[in-house]
């Protein structure tokens, strides 16, 4: 097994880049390896660390289908609907409350 090599930030080679900065440029690593690991020192935690691949292995990301789509906006819809009043919230009901804020709070007035 051998070791891939380590880079701090922003000295990366030309021709790596992370899952992100793939992405951004419409591209997946495609089932390549990683090549390199690139480390940003924190302090307390750790290093915060990226995966590094080479673009000129990189794919196209695949198109969204129709079916994707209706999944994802149902899965959305589904993620903005409060459990307690069944009411579209306008924004992705917290975790933390499990309802919308008006729900969580009947007592409270809030501004608009």
């Amino acid at each position: 097994m051998s070791a891939i090599p380590i880079y701090l930030w922003r000295l990366a080679p030309e021709g790596l880049a992370t899952r992100r900065q793939l992405r951004a440029a419409g591209l997946r690593p495609g089932g390549q390896p990683v090549v390199g690991e690139l480390q940003r020192p924190r302090f307390r935690r750790g290093p915060l660390v990226a995966y590094l691949y080479r673009v000129d292995l990189a794919v196209p990301v695949r198109p969204m289908t129709p079916a994707k789509r209706r999944a994802l906006d149902r899965a959305n819809t589904a993620r903005r609907t409060c459990p307690a009043c069944h009411r579209d919230a306008g924004y992705v009901i917290p975790v933390s409350l499990g309802m919308c804020v008006p729900c969580a709070y009947p007592d409270t007035e809030l501004a608009a």
